[in-house]
């Protein structure tokens, strides 16, 4: 079985998704945000686990772009956040950073699957 807990973007995913689903207690998400923000964050990891338990490189890819996407996605649910002023603008600043990171990583780990 591939160790997926071992890689960095998932460990980062986590970490994250953690966060994700104790701010999402606040009674002030209504519940399609809540709905919508803890679908793309748990798809991260989800995503990232399927894709490094595929054998070959363009299945992983698949997973890994859909990762990413996810994560884009997410980024978009903060700026609605921001804009409802649920949450204080340097708070989604700081998630939307997070998420630029593991996008970061998972282009990083595409463009890899890409070469090979």
């Amino acid at each position: 079985m591939s160790d997926f807990r071992s890689l960095k973007v998932y460990q980062d995913a986590r970490s994250l998704n953690k966060e994700i689903f104790l701010l999402l207690k606040d009674p002030k998400f209504d519940r399609n945000i809540r709905n919508q923000l803890s679908r793309a964050s748990t798809s991260i990891m989800l995503n990232i686990a399927e894709g490094a338990g595929r054998f070959t490189s363009k299945d992983k890819k698949n997973f890994f772009i859909i990762a990413r996407a996810s994560a884009l996605e997410w980024s978009a649910l903060f700026d609605v956040i921001e804009d409802l002023k649920l949450l204080a603008s340097d708070k989604c600043e700081g998630f939307r950073k997070k998420l630029e990171e593991i996008s970061k990583m998972l282009f990083g780990l595409i463009r890899n699957l890409e070469k090979g």
